[in-house]
């Protein structure tokens, strides 16, 4: 899981193991680096220029796909990136044998990628750490608090009090300590037996659970899994869990739902329908450019856009988070159709309307 920038080249990355390590930016280079690396500390085989191309090359087309391929020029760049100071200081040699010119490294025993951080990335993770630790707020960012005194000593930081960033969340909000065991769990493919309190019934539920996926939405955080007894994908809010303990049950492996893509068509977690429909909105011209910098979906096309307003439309599935967040511009909004979306929202506005024209709670 990546969670920062460290500079234009690496990122900071954390491990299976809570082990952090450097990763370059460009993935595709720091494959064909270890296919390089790979190859020449194996002391077993020879490989010539054209060997280490052809290596590399059946690799990317393995998790690339049958049109992944590099140039001789790639090559030689790489090489030349390896035995240079940035690039690890490779002790690459060239060597002829029985009139064919082969690579291989001076030192038996060295391993490009055994190595520990040079200056420049031990300087770097430490901006980056420092950074981190000066963050608050955000529920996923925990392990960095726990591990900031460690850290501290491993890396010789100055402890500061001073805040640089925060994120808008609500610390007392119910469920947030259970994001670190269903994250774990999720990780392990774990089964879970929880105990869960719907705002919609008086009595709590179990779920006999496959966890595959967590998700923050509006300040809140949202499990996704396979319950045992369904087909379809259960939604579980963490503020209404009461209890987690692993399950004895077998884990069920998700094979249907990818969740790059699953949450494309709607707006917030909850799934009403499987009807995307295209949903026209006018906004005030006041309004016009919070829109247009914060859109309500990614689908947004911008039919028109002057003095009397902005006219958008969005392809989208219905849901009751897309009603409360076009509730939320108030009167600077009007849904133009569907009719029936229309309809509801004007429903909604209609019963708000309502609770102003009834005096008799009013207080006195």
């Amino acid at each position: 899981m990546i969670l920062c920038n460290l500079s234009a080249q690496y990122l900071l990355s954390l491990g299976k193991s809570n082990t952090l390590i450097i990763m370059a930016i460009n993935k595709q280079a720091l494959i064909r680096h270890r296919i390089i690396d790979n190859c020449l500390s194996n002391p077993q085989k020879r490989y010539s220029f054209e060997d280490l191309l052809d290596c590399i090359n059946k690799e990317l087309q393995e998790i690339n796909g049958a049109n992944s391929s590099v140039s001789t020029r790639t090559l030689r760049g790489d090489l030349k990136y390896l035995r240079s100071r940035e690039g690890g200081e490779a002790p690459i040699v060239s060597y002829k044998k029985d009139g064919k010119s082969y690579y291989k490294y001076s030192d038996p025993n060295f391993k490009l990628y055994n190595q520990g951080l040079n200056a420049a990335e031990v300087q770097q993770l430490k901006t980056a750490i420092e950074t981190l630790l000066k963050i608050e707020g955000i529920p996923q960012m925990g392990w960095v608090q726990e591990l900031g005194s460690k850290l501290e000593e491993t890396f010789f930081l100055e402890k500061s009090d001073r805040l640089i960033m925060s994120h808008d969340s609500n610390r007392y909000l119910r469920g947030i300590e259970h994001l670190g065991q269903l994250f774990h769990a999720i990780l392990n493919k774990t089964p879970l037996h929880i105990r869960y309190q719907s705002y919609k019934s008086a009595k709590e539920t179990i779920f006999e659970l496959s966890p595959y996926h967590l998700r923050e939405y509006n300040n809140r955080w949202f499990l996704f899994g396979r319950n045992k007894d369904y087909a379809n994908l259960t939604n579980l809010a963490l503020d209404r869990i009461i209890s987690i303990e692993y399950g004895n049950h077998p884990y069920i492996e998700n094979e249907e739902w990818d969740f790059d893509e699953y949450f494309e068509d709607i707006v917030g977690v909850s799934f009403e329908s499987d009807k995307v429909q295209k949903i026209r909105l006018w906004f005030t011209a006041s309004a016009a450019p919070y829109v247009i910098s914060k859109p309500p979906h990614g689908s947004l096309r911008k039919i028109s856009n002057d003095e009397t307003g902005l006219i958008i439309e969005i392809e989208v599935i219905p849901n009751f988070e897309l009603e409360t967040l076009i509730l939320s511009y108030g009167e600077r909004t009007k849904v133009l159709s569907p009719e029936s979306f229309r309809n509801k929202i004007k429903c909604r506005v209609d019963a708000m309307m309502k609770n102003y024209l009834d005096t008799t709670s009013a207080e006195s």
